[in-house]
């Protein structure tokens, strides 16, 4: 009764800190804490990466529209706008943006170069500030300071420093715009507000909106965008503003309604006024966006097979944990500890082990979110501000779950352990756990990793993928187990002893060897995966936006300019190159309805809605356009293909007939083909084409894109014998998508290494679940004459025959998760490596093999009379 009094009454949280410092020292819970602390680093080393992303958005939102609010149209704006910004106390700003040709002055070569002019009002920017430059001799640009209010005086032009060489020009030159002639008094460094679209390709060139007339290059067609700014007061951080004046500032809530007054009054000028829109942040340049999304999903994938691959290290060896204590705990059973106070221990104890790993994790993820943005920073060149909370909160949730979810059920079981195991060790043993307790912890884990996924398909597919293997390699392996059970009796005195053996101890306990491969093809599933994607998946990746992409796109090419103009191409020895006509023109109507913007509740259906289309037409399909429903008919009359991004957004179906304003005269098709569109492959690329060779009621000009010769010297011989045309240099966007890319590669491989640890920890927790067996079945059989040769051959084509099976299995559902990867989240075309089966067999059984080497290492030079001793204890 003493001894009972006094192991009761020691407190389930003293008991539970001492036996936790007890097992991390003799290392029973060392592996299941570095499982932990790998899945808690890899998906806080992400979640703090993409939440400063985010949070810096926020907080530069103002600054990237230069404003609080934005209204853009094709036409000078409507006097009522402003005059309700007036009326509201709202501060503006003007500017009008449209492409240009600059050109340089003949005592300097006269080169022209296809540039973006920017005029801006002399209260520009409302929000935010330009930073000018000073260009070393290198070519690169240092900043130099602040630009003042107005952007630059009258007479003068702020440039990007990309056009000056270009152009053989320096800062204090003239440069030609037009009639009028400029200074350059600086360069630019920053322009928060550069926005977006084709033109944003172009060196910049901003002068004060005064001199714009001057110039004669807006004329009735010029293809103007027209921009007007509305803010609250000023504050801190603006441009002109040094510290907030000494005016009684309006209160937050005050500005913020003036504002949505005005967003208010601008949609509903919108819907009479054809081409104003209100601007908003997510318009930003296509190609960029597509593969900076792309170079998401591929870090929060590596961190989702991280979690997974910890899941299941934590469920095996917790299961591994709670057998070696069962002896123990029968015998506290004997000395009259209580059920629910074993319980409350343990539950303890593995909290304090989940939120240790947790903080563990957490450090060294923020540590290495910081690796992320050195690697990255291309994108992020900005200082990024500090995380919110939810980063810390979804690290410590996971790692509790992980511990709490599945480590916890298999050592609940401790305390039901009966007292009566004491005398008969065949009593007592660990169940597989409840439905309901794998179930929630499950959910619980599932539910935190589609908050990582933020996409529904790479989480469906991901985890989904991962669920379904998971019963495919317990079927199979189930049925593996079956077909050698059936052959172990012709297997006798045929086959080698040491084959019969190991066969023998396979389908002896048919339970354990199921589970053992299933937790070897887990493992190898994810490292598979991950080198796939490390290949292939990246490859293919690459692939979509080839080394010999072009880098020039031309437009504005007249028609009986256009033999000529190919010509010239095939003489600076330019092959390949696209060649399309292209046509202006607005949808007005579909199935004879009047499109309206307003119709449409999503933001880009109306301005689709609103704008004009570049149509084309060509009797032969773009071959990298593939078609995905319907069929491109060649030289089909009143037939049209349309682009299914397109279709989707406003609606579309085939046979639907869609009605084109063309310079003034309808013309109506029908569709009769939907096409994919990689918006980011560098090609010519159009959201509507008919299958003709020929249109005469179109009236076109051509467009092409090609790679230009490294000397650079076609741009210029282009523009002055085709004076029409405009030349779009993209290499530098070419070559950041590359760089890019190759710092998304270098990321990928940094959280690599995470998930490559928590796989080989679930290769060794595999097996460390049937070292206890083995050291017996060993036991016994070296007690029966068996030497310790033979059993050690026995144990390398076990574990060689295991994970033989598991890798093969495990390749196999790896390429099939790989290719829905592909398709429906990376969304480009890949080739699945069909051998990769059997590579997948062959790895799998070496590095099952030497997993087993160190996990099971000195089992076999157990004395046998200790096994057996312990064994009968």
């Amino acid at each position: 009764m003493a001894i009972n009094s006094a192991v009761s009454s020691v407190p389930a949280w003293r008991w539970a800190l001492k036996q936790t410092w007890r097992d991390m020292r003799s290392g029973s819970l060392r592996l299941l804490l570095v499982a932990v602390v790998l899945a808690v680093t890899a998906l806080s080393a992400v979640g703090f990466f993409a939440d400063r992303i985010e949070q810096g958005l926020v907080r530069d939102a103002a600054q990237l529209l230069a404003a609080d609010a934005l209204v853009a149209a094709d036409q000078p704006m409507p006097v009522a706008l402003a005059s309700e910004a007036q009326k509201l106390g709202l501060r503006q700003a003007n500017t009008a943006a449209f492409p240009s040709m600059a050109r340089a002055p003949d005592e300097r070569g006269g080169d022209s170069k296809l540039v973006s002019l920017k005029a801006v009002s002399e209260t520009y920017p409302l929000r935010g500030q330009i930073t000018l430059g000073r260009l070393l001799a290198d070519g690169t640009v240092v900043p130099a300071g602040k630009a003042p209010v107005g952007g630059p005086p009258a007479g003068q032009a702020w440039v990007d420093a990309s056009l000056l060489p270009v152009l053989n020009l320096r800062v204090g030159d003239q440069l030609w715009l037009g009639d009028a002639s400029f200074l350059i008094a600086s360069v630019i460094a920053i322009e928060p507000d550069r926005g977006a679209g084709f033109m944003s390709f172009s060196p910049r060139v901003m002068i004060r909106q005064s001199d714009l007339a001057a110039t004669q290059l807006v004329q009735p067609a010029s293809r103007v965008t027209y921009r007007l700014l509305v803010a609250g007061p000023a504050r801190a951080g603006d441009a002109g503003v040094v510290s907030p004046d000494g005016k009684k500032p309006a209160t937050a809530n005050a500005t913020g309604k003036a504002v949505q007054s005005f967003v208010a009054a601008a949609e509903l000028q919108s819907k009479t006024t054809r081409g104003l829109r209100v601007e908003t942040l997510d318009q930003g340049r296509p190609e960029m966006r597509a593969t900076l999304d792309r170079a998401g999903l591929f870090l929060r994938l590596v961190a989702l097979l991280a979690a997974l691959l910890s899941a299941v290290a934590v469920a095996l060896v917790s299961r591994d944990f709670a057998q070696r204590r069962l002896d123990d705990c029968a015998m506290l059973r004997v000395l009259g500890v209580p059920q629910n106070q074993m319980a409350l221990t343990y539950g303890l104890q593995f909290l304090i082990v989940g939120l240790v790993a947790s903080l563990i994790g957490l450090a060294l993820g923020w540590g290495f979110h910081q690796v992320f943005v050195a690697l990255l920073s291309e994108w992020v060149p900005v200082a990024l501000p500090a995380p919110s909370i939810w980063p810390v909160v979804l690290g410590l949730g996971v790692g509790v779950v992980l511990t709490l979810g599945f480590g916890l059920p298999p050592v609940l079981q401790l305390a039901r352990v009966p007292p009566l195991r004491v005398l008969r060790r065949d009593v007592g043993e660990l169940k597989g756990a409840s439905m309901l307790a794998v179930g929630v912890g499950g959910l619980a884990l599932l539910a935190l990793l589609m908050m990582v996924a933020r996409d529904i398909k790479l989480g469906a597919i991901a985890l989904g993928g991962v669920a379904v293997a998971v019963l495919a390699f317990a079927a199979l392996s189930a049925l593996a187990v079956y077909i050698l059970q059936r052959l172990l009796n012709k297997l006798s005195g045929v086959a080698p002893p040491w084959l019969v053996l190991a066969t023998r101890q396979l389908t002896a306990q048919p339970g354990q060897t199921v589970v053992q491969v299933c937790a070897l093809a887990i493992g190898l599933l994810a490292l598979v995966l991950l080198v796939l994607l490390r290949t292939d998946l990246i490859a293919s990746w690459r692939a979509a936006t080839p080394v010999d992409a072009p880098n020039r796109f031309v437009i504005n090419i007249q028609p009986n300019e256009a033999d000529a103009f190919k010509a010239q191409l095939q003489k600076a020895g330019v092959k390949q190159f696209d060649w399309y006509p292209m046509i202006r023109g607005r949808l007005v109507a579909i199935n004879g309805k009047t499109v309206k913007p307003e119709d449409y509740t999503d933001d880009r259906a109306q301005r689709l809605a609103d704008r004009e289309f570049n149509l084309s037409y060509s009797a032969q399909q773009p071959a990298y356009n593939p078609v995905v429903a319907g069929r491109y008919q060649p030289n089909e009359k009143g037939a049209l293909s349309v682009e299914e991004g397109l279709a989707k957004t406003l609606g579309l179906h085939l046979n639907d007939q869609l009605t084109f304003d063309i310079g003034g005269v309808q013309h109506s098709a029908r569709i009769t083909s939907l096409r994919k569109v990689d918006w980011g492959s560098m090609r010519v690329n159009f959201f509507v084409m008919a299958p003709m060779a020929a249109m005469p009621d179109w009236p076109a000009t051509f467009i092409t894109a090609f790679r230009a010769p490294p000397d650079g010297q076609l741009d210029r011989i282009l523009v002055q014998a085709f004076p029409s045309v405009t030349v779009v240099d993209v290499s530098a966007t070419l070559a950041q998508i590359n760089r890019i890319m190759d710092q998304v590669i270098a990321a990928v491989e940094f959280l690599f290494a995470f998930t490559l640890a928590a796989g080989l920890i679930v290769l060794m927790a595999g097996l460390l679940t049937s070292r206890e067996r083995r050291a017996k079945d060993w036991a016994v059989l070296k007690a029966l004459g068996a030497s310790q040769r033979m059993l050690a051959k026995v144990q390398r084509v076990e574990l060689l025959g295991v994970g033989a099976l598991a890798g093969a299995l495990a390749s196999t559902a790896a390429l099939c998760v790989g290719w829905a990867l592909a398709r429906w989240v990376f969304e480009f075309d890949w080739s699945a490596p069909l051998w990769w089966p059997l590579m997948g067999a062959a790895v799998g059984a070496v590095l099952a093999a030497l997993a087993g080497w160190w996990s099971l290492r000195g089992v076999l030079e157990q004395p046998v009379v200790n096994t057996l001793r312990r064994a009968a204890q």
